[in-house]
């Protein structure tokens, strides 16, 4: 077995991963390791062997973890990288904060952020998937970040480092994110929090909120331009495609399509990882089958099998 690197912050080995994901599935990572502060992250991965893998996690809130859990190294930040500050009329956030957060710190200084308060998860994922909600995107507000590379330097990145796409960026595998910065349009603080009201009222009238699921299952079809905006007003919704080929409400295991918004993939209780990968894909199968469109995967799916299930 490798020899893990000295650390101040907290390394366990065999951690199961199931309870800190919003889908409460998935099997162990080989280690956990939550740094206790970027200089703690820099160390543990200069001297960490560079063929050990690591991945970045968030809160695992768009995230399935396979049933045979993960090889390597899961980094997870805690509260040494989730201050939020306001310089210079821009709002800088450390990777681990939550989107929500985010969003009504900015709002109380003034800066319209708002796009931020319902999208789950935190700003390190955030970043990393171009998330976005209601027409605005992390591309459209970031002016710079920062990350930990897999050698262990800190790297200051600037929107154009990261090539965003329509929920994805150039990240290279294995840096760890661990700050960024986003500008936004001025406002009055009580008019964006009206506004964040708003946009919590119509998400939770119209998704799951209340169940166990990791936000959109699928990307909505097609004709989106490279900053993550539509081109075409009238693209399709992934739900919509969904619902028309009957799958509102299907069923494997403990894995279901919501009743309430179609393409929510959620735990119902005692669902495994297979139930819930092995749903979305029968949903793709099925709607490519009803309308020849290829849904792709909005979710995150890491890990591997468990070593019986045949998938």
């Amino acid at each position: 077995m490798t020899t893990m690197p000295q650390t101040r912050g907290a390394l366990t080995p065999a951690r199961a991963l199931s309870d800190l994901t919003w889908l409460r599935v998935g099997g162990p990572a080989d280690w956990l390791f939550q740094p206790a502060d970027t200089e703690d992250l820099c160390a543990f991965l200069a001297a960490l062997d560079p063929s050990v893998a690591v991945f970045a996690m968030g809160v695992g809130s768009n995230l399935i973890v396979r049933d045979g859990g993960i090889r390597g190294v899961v980094i997870r930040l805690g509260r040494g990288f989730n201050a939020i500050r306001v310089e210079g009329g821009q709002v800088i956030a450390g990777a681990a904060a939550l989107d929500a957060h985010v969003a009504r710190r900015a709002a109380e200084a003034g800066i319209d952020l708002t796009f931020l308060r319902t999208i789950p998860g935190s700003i390190g994922g955030a970043v990393r998937m171009n998330a976005g909600c209601y027409g605005a995107y992390v591309a459209d507000h970031l002016t710079g970040a920062r990350a930990v590379t897999r050698a262990g330097e800190v790297v200051t990145l600037l929107p154009a480092d990261l090539a965003f796409g329509y929920r994805q960026s150039a990240l290279p595998e294995g840096w760890v994110l661990i700050e960024a910065t986003f500008k936004g349009a001025t406002g009055a603080p009580e008019a964006l929090a009206a506004k964040m009201a708003d946009q919590v009222a119509r998400r939770d009238a119209s998704q799951p909120t209340k169940e166990r699921s990791a936000g959109s299952t699928f990307r909505n079809p097609a004709g989106f331009s490279s900053t993550g905006r539509s081109d075409d007003v009238h693209d399709l919704k992934a739900w919509t495609v969904i619902d028309a080929a009957g799958l509102r409400g299907a069923r494997r295991g403990g894995a279901q399509m919501s009743e309430k918004h179609p393409n929510f993939l959620i735990n119902t209780g005692g669902a495994s990882a297979a139930d819930l990968e092995g749903l979305g894909e029968e949903v793709r199968k099925r709607v490519f089958q009803n309308s020849g469109i290829a849904l792709e995967w909005e979710i995150m799916r890491v890990g591997e099998p468990a070593p019986d299930s045949g998938t």
